[in-house]
């Protein structure tokens, strides 16, 4: 299975679409959040199922706050961060993933791609498809790979401008 993880659209999902366009071998999207009440309109382009949860600039959604999802025998806990302030360090974040018994952990907010490993949990921050941080300046997204019985393959990648 081949999930797309973005975060942080802001209401800009221009290079999203541009994304959804080039990748055709994609099964399901996660969004990790501020999306900015654009998740029924990214669900209406998306062509594969779509999921996200709510950010620290999505008032009034109805966005779950994170989520746990199974696929493939592995456990990914979604949630945007802000509440886990990721922005500090990834502690927290890893023991909420941990005591929900997950081997991966999605969060965005810091518009910043992070990859890094705790024991078997793998933690990723895509950046942001839309307005990245990153002394690069390009968007950025990635690509999880879940076999089953097999270990996450997370790949984050840039989208170049």
């Amino acid at each position: 299975m081949k999930i797309l993880v973005v975060s942080d659209t802001h209401r800009y999902q221009g290079n999203l679409y541009e994304l959804f366009e080039e990748l055709d071998d994609i099964d399901y999207v996660i969004h990790c959040g501020d999306v900015e009440g654009c998740e029924d309109e990214i669900e209406s382009v998306c062509e594969v199922p779509f999921v996200a949860v709510a950010g620290n600039n999505d008032f009034c959604s109805f966005l779950p706050r994170e989520r746990v999802l199974e696929f493939e025998g592995h456990k990914i806990f979604v949630t945007h961060g802000h509440m886990y302030n990721v922005s500090s360090g990834l502690w927290r974040i890893i023991d909420e993933a941990k005591d929900r018994g997950c081997d991966v952990a999605l969060f965005g907010h810091t518009h910043r791609p992070t990859y890094s490993t705790d024991g078997e949990l793998q933690i990723m921050n895509p950046g942001s498809i839309s307005l990245p941080r990153q002394a690069s300046g390009n968007p950025t997204y990635a690509i999880l790979e879940l076999e089953p019985n097999k270990p996450a393959h997370i790949e984050l990648h840039e989208m170049t401008i």
